[in-house]
This record gives structure tokens, sequence and C-alpha cells, in this order.
């Protein structure tokens, strides 16, 4: 005895490649592999559809990715702290929502420091657009949080850097995978 692979009713093989118990039913097993394969090869042309996209994104475009992935971590590292210049409480606030993720030394006078996590802090929405930043504050700030040796070396750094694709690229995914490990914990977090 042997089960259809469409019915699942018992019957007997009258051949040794026999799969289904009537005409009907091997027709349906049929029609099933077929839209099986049909599935596998459309998820194939997807995967490869997805990776000619990314080979074809240009520069900016992979730092715009990789700038708002970077971002992200910044705001989910300091949920629950004050705003880096002001002070206020931002625990309460949804990241993202009412919270920016602002540079000391902005992106474009200092290219270099665009993903230095030293750089960039959670700061309120008033003080990072309304204010400019608020730079004076913003650096007392960072003297409390990262100290006088790495704030200096933050100010004197004025190294030229270049980055490829697929070091921007690098990056982005970097920042993607600790975001999203972040998020896990502060959801958990958060529900308890």
């Amino acid at each position: 005895m042997a089960k259809c692979k469409s019915c699942r009713c018992d019957y007997t093989k009258t051949r040794s490649f026999q799969q289904a118990c009537s005409i009907e039913c091997a027709l349906k097993v049929a029609q099933a592999k077929r839209e099986q394969d049909e599935r596998k090869e459309a998820m194939e042309s997807n995967r490869q559809d997805r990776k000619r996209r990314e080979e074809m994104k240009t520069l900016p475009t992979l730092k715009k990715e990789a700038q708002r992935e970077f971002n992200r971590y910044v705001r989910l590292r300091d949920v629950g702290r004050c705003c880096i210049s002001c002070g206020l409480s931002m625990g309460s606030q949804q990241a993202g929502g009412s919270i920016d993720a602002g540079h000391y030394r902005s992106v474009g006078s200092a290219p270099q420091l665009r993903f230095n996590e030293d750089n960039c802090h959670a700061q309120c929405k008033h003080c990072n657009q309304y204010l400019a930043g608020n730079p004076i504050r913003y650096r007392d700030g960072l003297v409390q949080r990262i100290g006088l040796e790495r704030l200096a070396a933050l100010e004197s750094n004025s190294e030229c850097l270049h980055l490829s694709r697929a070091e921007v690229r690098e990056i982005r995914d970097t920042y993607r995978a600790k975001a999203n490990a972040l998020s896990k914990i502060v959801e958990a977090l958060c529900a308890v």
C-alpha cells in the first residue's frame, strides 16, 4: 500500500514510479510540481534582480543608505539618554520620531567623520534643526560622554577619506546588523 501524493488516500501501486491513485490525482501532482518549479524559478530571478540592482547603485545612493542605517543605530544606541546638547530627557520619545542623530562636526564640513560614532549622538530635533546643532552645548555634552582626549582627536581629525562602493556597502551592512540587534534589545526592554 502507498499513499497518494494528491488526495492522501491509500492505494495499491501498479507501477514502481506511480505517485497517485488516479489520473486526476496524477494531474494534480504534476500541476503542483510545475507550480513549485515556477515559484523556485521566480525566486531565483528575483534574487538575481536584487543582486543586479545592488550592483547598479551609485556611490551617493549607497552613502544615503549607509547614513540612514548609521543614524538608526545611533538613535537606538542612545535610547533613554538625554539630548547631548540641551540635556532634556528623550527617554519616552520614539527613536526616529522626535530624536535626530546629530553630528558634532557636520557631514558637509568633515565628511571623513560621517560614520564616526564619537561624532554622532542622539539630539532633540529642536537643537539639531532649529539651533544648527547647538554646537557649544554639544561640545560640553561630548566632554562628559567621551572625554577631552577623544574630543580633541575628533576636533583635530582632518584626514582625507575616499570610500569605495564596497566599503560603503560594508558600513551599511554593519550598521544595519548592529541596529537590528539593538532594536531587539530595546523592544525587549520596553516590553518589560
